[in-house]
């Protein structure tokens, strides 16, 4: 009963499930942004109604998910407070600056431009509009960079100094927190992977319109473009992800060993597609394995050595004393296959979905074209589950740690709340968590079916028909 209301394990579950449940909404509203930042560009510079339709109806979906992201976020501030004071305490002087100028700057712009974008059609110049959308997207990315910023600190603690009278890091500058080379490399991987779900969303949203021959004529330039977004969003969060790999390396490396699940210090090392190992994950009984790739992710080098999870035990005992440092490793090890697992299937069903939808393309028979629809539809989850999964594989990597090398997470935990006041709280986030989920699909599944408005193909800029509030 002790191990089932351990209230560092609940305050665990409760952050993750918050965390993960808040991030279902974050790359959709990067994304979504400027998926209708560039329909509404379309139609600022071709005059045609279907990329106002498009706008209207994106526009739309982004809206629904910013409202249930921003509930979401306000419950992120009191979890730190609730269940984690030590690490607040510890962190404070730090991540107070980074999310200061996130909150009272970039929200707000990104809120304020919205309220314009939101109420100022038809009655703010048509080009100052389509700047409002344009701010709303930068300043949701600048928001996400931020954030990402004081995340990095987590993973790779720069520019503070640890005071040991106050017991906590405080902040010595703060422009290299914000030049942390892990966020430089987060930021663009996490901007192109929420690039990705939104192009899947269009994708999705279109292909079910047009497996009913709804809107084909707007429906057909929404396919295309959320075709060619994954596609290039994907190559993006390759070579941002190829340069995220190399800052965790020199940060983390036991998270790199742990992703692999490699016990011993190797030269050349392989990477591991699918592997089969005894219970205790040891000891490697089977494996499809590319040669050479590992050392290239970590060193850029076909020969370059990976160090160990033995030796980096090893090293870290010495370091930091007595313990056990390393990760989950089936965790870390199947979740940043997933990640890129997910990711890659989800790009190559989008290039797939280019070729047989280019121009010219021969009809493909009614069953065929069905089933591509169908697939269309099916796959628009796969990069939000990329994301998650990689989330996971970013935290978990980092245990024992929440603070790599300053703070165990076992210490960060407020100590004066029991399992049960942490258990009723889970119990109650996850219960109301479960209905707004349900509530968010419905509202966006519904925006999706409706499809875009009806408006005349000669609509005026200026008309009173533009001026709908959503």
């Amino acid at each position: 009963m002790e191990e089932l209301f351990d209230p560092l394990s609940l305050a665990r579950w409760q952050f993750g499930l918050t965390t993960l449940y808040h991030f279902l909404f974050v790359p959709l509203t990067i994304g979504m942004a400027l998926m209708a930042a560039i329909m509404q560009t379309a139609w600022h510079r071709t005059d045609d109604v279907k990329y106002l339709k498009l706008t209207k109806l994106f526009g739309k979906i982004f809206l629904i998910n910013f409202a249930m992201g921003v509930v979401t976020g306000i419950v992120q501030e009191f979890q730190f407070g609730m269940n984690w004071s030590e690490y607040s305490r510890f962190v404070g002087d730090v991540f107070g600056a980074p999310l200061a100028i996130e909150g009272l700057a970039a929200f707000f712009f990104e809120a304020t431009f919205i309220g314009l974008w939101i109420f100022g059609w038809g009655r703010i110049p048509r080009l100052a509009h389509l700047a409002c959308i344009w701010t709303v997207f930068i300043a949701s990315t600048l928001s996400a960079y931020f954030i990402l910023a004081a995340n990095a600190f987590m993973q790779n603690p720069v520019g503070y100094t640890f005071n040991m009278e106050r017991g906590r890091a405080e902040l010595t500058s703060l422009w290299e927190v914000l030049s942390n080379p892990v966020v430089l490399a987060a930021f663009p991987h996490t901007i192109f992977a929420a690039i990705m779900f939104a192009a899947t969303v269009m994708i999705a949203v279109a292909a079910w319109h047009l497996r009913r021959g709804q809107h084909t004529e707007t429906m057909r330039p929404a396919l295309k473009t959320g075709l060619w977004a994954n596609v290039l969003a994907f190559l993006g969060v390759g070579v941002s992800g190829d340069q995220l790999s190399l800052a965790m390396v020199d940060a983390q490396p036991m998270k790199m060993a742990a992703a692999e699940g490699l016990y011993e210090t190797t030269n050349a090392a392989s990477f591991s597609i699918f592997t089969l190992g005894t219970p205790d994950g040891a000891s490697e009984l089977f494996s499809i394995r590319i040669p050479y790739l590992l050392s290239l992710l970590s060193t850029h080098t076909l020969d370059g050595e990976v160090e160990g999870i033995n030796d980096l035990q090893a090293q870290y005992v010495a370091q930091f004393g007595p313990g056990d440092y390393t990760p989950l490793i089936w965790v870390t090890y199947w979740a940043f296959r997933w990640m890129i697992g997910l990711g890659a299937v989800s790009a190559l069903i989008s290039l797939v979905g280019l070729w047989l939808t280019r121009k010219n393309a021969r009809q493909l028979p009614a069953r065929q074209e069905q089933l591509m629809w169908r697939i269309f539809i099916w796959a628009a989850p796969l990069p939000l589950l990329a994301s998650l999964v990689g989330w996971i594989f970013t935290e978990m990597g980092r245990q024992p740690w929440i603070v790599f090398g300053l703070m165990k997470t076992e210490a960060a935990v407020s100590p004066n709340v029991s399992g049960l006041d942490v258990a009723i709280s889970l119990a109650a986030f996850t219960l109301i968590y479960g209905i707004l989920a349900v509530v968010e699909f419905k509202l966006i599944l519904k925006a999706a079916q409706e499809g875009p408005p009806e408006l005349d193909d000669d609509v005026d800029a200026d008309s009173d028909d533009l001026a709908v509030v959503y």
